[in-house]
């Protein structure tokens, strides 16, 4: 059940935990630790208004991007400017719900932008929003799917770099996917960014085939954006030659994002195979 009010923890680490209806974060700050305190309470207080700003604008949000209307929220803003790139160069489907989690990060997350603070991150079940100050970096570990939890991958981000933006997206996750990928990471300028991005290149990880069982979006949840689009629910047993198309789906549209400068990086994984790009 939903919390009908916003509610936090401060966990056994150290870290915080921010929770409000669907919203769900774990938050980390190190540096000057009444630096820190003052951050996280500054971020408790934009983050208890979020969700009532985001349901006001629900009927829009849930709209494809480009008929989503005059959106107010400074979330709901971003979250259009995420995805608008999508609908008009690329020609794709795609409704500012795609980009919600990573734009509740990126909104967060500016409360820790201030002098005393190294480093902060805030991560929406699965979407990264990060602060660096110079000097500062992260190590990530790639989990390409949560049925078998494991690191399968590390990387780093430091301050020098553009990234701030850290997105998971695929079949097995917790939104719907038009694709079979179990899972795609792309890191991005921003949260936002990362999070409309893997989302669309997750939907590009696709082939034909009758071990893909798909159903509309709203049989299984009855106020999808996605409407009566088909979503995969289960993916059998695949030929090598289904998994290698698949992957050179997704990997070309991973790189057309990648050459226009949209992304940084993404890793694509299906049926334990994976595809990295990166920028050189």
């Amino acid at each position: 059940m939903w919390a009908a009010e916003a509610v936090r923890a401060r966990l056994a680490d150290g870290r915080w935990h921010f929770q409000h209806g669907p919203i769900d974060l774990v938050i980390g700050c190190d540096g000057d630790p009444s630096r820190c305190e003052a951050a996280i309470e500054s971020a408790w207080t934009r983050f208890r208004g979020v969700l009532a700003e985001l349901v006001a604008e629900l009927p829009g949000l849930r709209r494809p991007v480009e008929e989503s209307g005059p959106l107010h929220g400074p979330v709901a803003r971003r979250m259009v400017r995420a995805c608008l790139p999508f609908a008009r160069d690329d020609g794709l489907f795609v409704t500012p719900m795609a980009a919600v989690a990573g734009s509740v990060a990126d909104e967060i997350i500016a409360a820790f932008d201030g002098p005393g603070i190294a480093r902060a991150f805030v991560n929406n079940g699965g979407d990264i929003a990060i602060h660096l100050a110079p000097g500062s970096r992260y190590d990530v570990g790639l989990v390409s799917n949560l049925d078998r939890p494991g690191l399968d991958g590390r990387f780093a981000i430091d301050a020098a770099s553009p990234v701030r933006g850290i997105a998971t997206s695929g079949w097995r996750g917790r939104s719907f996917s038009l694709g079979i990928a179990d899972s795609v990471t792309v890191v991005a300028a921003t949260a936002a960014q990362a999070d409309a991005a893997a989302t669309m290149v997750a939907n590009h990880v696709d082939v034909a085939s009758p071990a893909i069982e798909r159903r509309p979006a709203s049989s299984l949840k009855d106020d999808s954006d996605l409407g009566e689009r088909l979503v995969t629910v289960a993916v059998g047993l695949l030929t090598t030659e289904q998994v290698q198309a698949a992957l050179d789906a997704g990997a070309a549209f991973a790189g057309k994002l990648l050459a226009d400068g949209r992304i940084a990086a993404a890793a694509i994984v299906l049926a334990d195979q994976a595809r990295v790009l990166r920028s050189r």
